[in-house]
C-alpha cells in the first residue's frame, strides 16, 4: 500500500473537538488506501505552559529535565488521537520518539535528527495499524534521555519520518490552506500558490514566513520528499489540495518572483571608524559567533583615507542588547570609534527561482521603493532572492508595493 505521513500542528489539535476532526482527516486517507503515520504537536498553548513550569521550578534548570517536561505535551496529543481513532473502529497506537526510535544528537532543546529506524512502524502497517507519533522529540542513544528538536520541531519530525519510511508524500496540516505569495493580513490580494520550489520555500521560511520550520524544508529538499501544506480546518470530506513543495523542474511555468516575505525580528548595528586592517572583520564577528549570535546583512564602507571603515550588519532583534554589550567589551581589540544601533527596522525580501534568468529584478524594486519615499538601509542578494532593510514603519507599504510590482496581485 502507498504510505502517507500527516502532520497536525497545535491549533489543529487544540481541544477534543479538533482532535476528532483530525481523526476524520486520517480516516479519509486510510479509506483511500494509504498506510498512515500521523505526527502531532502539543495542544495549542500547552508547550508554553510547560516551559513556564520549568522556569518556575528553577532559574537554572537542567536542559535534560526541561526536555522531559516539554516533550510530554506531544505525548498527550498522540495518546488522545490514538484513542479517538480506536473509538472510531480504526486500529491505531501511539508512539513516543524513543519508541520509534528517532535518534538525535544530545543538544537538549535543539537536538538534530541523526537517524530514524522505521522498521517498527512498517511492521505496524503490515498489521493494518495507524501510527500516531509524538512530534518534536527523539532520544539521545548514549544517555537514553528524551531530547526535543526546538520550536516547530514537529514539522521536522514529520518530514524525517516520511523520508525514513519512503512515504509517497508528507502532508503538513496547519491553520492556513497553503503557502501564499505574502501575508494575506497585509495584502488581501495575496494568492495561494499551487506549487513552490524547495529552494523558494527554504528562503521564505528563513526570511520570515511562518508556514514551515526551516529544518523541515531542508530535509524535504535533501530527501526529495513531496510535501503538501494543507488546512486541517477544511471539511474532511471535501479537502482542498493546498500547496505542493517540490523540485523546481516539477513547476511548469515559473514566475520571476514567487513571494514576498518580511521579518520584524531584526536589529541594525553600525560600528563607526573601524581600523581598516587585516583581521578586523574576524575581531568583530568571532565573539558574536562564539556567543551563538547569527549575523545576517553585512555592509562595509571604506573611507577615502583607507585608514578606517564603517561596518553595518544585522542581528536578531532578541540579541540586540547582548550584541552591543559584547562589542563594547571588545572595543579595545576591534578599535572602533563609536557604536550605533536601531531596533525599529524590518527586513523585506523577494524570492523566486525565476531571478536566475532575469536581469534587473532587484533594480526595479529599489526604484519602486524610492518612489514611495522608502529609504533602504542595507541590501543583500543571492541567486534567487534579495532583501532590503528598511524602517519598520514602512513595512506594509513596502510589502504591498513589491507584491504589486511583480504582478503577484493578479490571478
Amino acid at each position: 500500500m502507498p504510505r502517507l505521513v500527516m502532520k497536525f500542528g497545535g491549533t489543529s489539535v487544540a481541544n477534543m473537538d479538533r482532535i476528532r476532526n483530525v481523526a476524520r482527516h486520517v480516516a479519509r486517507e486510510r479509506k483511500a488506501g494509504f498506510d498512515v503515520a500521523v505526527v502531532v504537536s502539543a495542544m495549542s498553548g500547552r508547550t508554553n505552559e510547560l516551559v513556564g513550569l520549568c522556569q518556575d521550578a528553577a532559574k537554572l534548570y537542567d536542559p535534560r529535565e526541561y526536555d522531559a517536561v516539554v516533550s510530554s505535551g506531544e505525548q498527550v496529543t498522540a495518546g488522545l488521537l490514538a484513542a479517538v481513532l480506536q473509538g472510531n473502529g480504526l486500529p491505531a497506537r501511539s508512539w513516543q520518539g524513543w519508541q520509534v526510535p528517532i535518534v538525535t544528537s544530545n543538544a537538549h532543546g535543539s537536538a538534530r535528527i541523526l537517524d530514524i529506524d522505521g522498521t517498527a512502524l512498517l511492521e505496524g502497517f503490515a498489521k493494518g495499524e495507524i501510527a500516531v507519533i509524538a512530534g518534536f522529540q527523539g532520544v539521545d542513544p548514549a544517555t537514553r534521555r528524551v531530547t526535543t528538536l526546538g520550536r516547530g520541531g514537529s514539522d521536522t519530525s514529520a518530514v524525517a519520518i516520511a523520508a525514513a519510511i519512503k512515504a509517497d508524500r508528507c502532508d503538513i496540516y496547519t491553520d492556513v490552506d497553503g503557502v501564499y505569495t505574502t501575508d494575506p493580513r497585509i495584502v488581501p490580494k495575496a494568492r495561494r500558490l499551487d506549487r513552490i520550489a524547495f529552494e523558494e520555500m527554504l528562503e521564505m521560511a528563513s526570511l520570515g514566513a511562518k508556514v514551515l520550520q526551516v529544518r523541515s524544508v531542508e530535509l524535504a529538499m535533501t530527501h526529495k520528499v513531496k510535501t503538501f501544506v494543507r488546512s486541517s480546518f477544511d471539511d474532511p470530506e471535501f479537502p482542498q489540495p493546498g500547496t505542493l513543495m517540490c523540485d523546481e523542474e516539477d513547476i511548469v511555468e515559473q514566475q520571476v518572483v514567487t513571494g514576498i516575505a518580511f521579518s520584524k525580528d531584526e536589529a541594525q548595528i553600525t560600528l563607526k571608524q573601524v581600523a581598516d586592517h587585516p583581521g578586523v572583520a574576524a575581531a568583530i564577528f568571532m565573539p558574536l559567533a562564539e556567543a551563538n549570535i547569527n549575523v545576517d546583512m553585512i555592509i562595509q564602507v571604506a573611507s577615502e583615507d583607507s585608514v578606517t571603515t564603517d561596518m553595518t550588519f544585522t542581528v536578531p532583534g532578541a540579541e540586540f542588547e547582548r550584541t552591543k554589550a559584547i562589542l563594547l567589551k571588545a572595543q579595545p581589540q576591534i578599535g572602533f570609534a563609536s557604536l550605533h544601533g536601531a531596533s525599529d527596522v524590518v527586513k523585506v525580501s523577494a524570492i523566486g527561482v525565476g531571478m536566475r534568468s532575469h536581469a534587473g529584478v532587484a533594480a526595479r524594486a529599489f526604484k519602486a521603493l524610492a518612489e514611495k519615499g522608502i529609504n533602504i538601509r542595507a541590501i543583500t542578494t543571492s541567486e534567487i532572492k534579495f532583501s532590503v532593510l528598511i524602517e519598520a514603519a514602512y513595512t506594509e507599504l513596502a510589502v504591498r508595493t513589491l507584491h504589486s510590482l511583480y504582478g503577484l496581485d493578479k490571478g
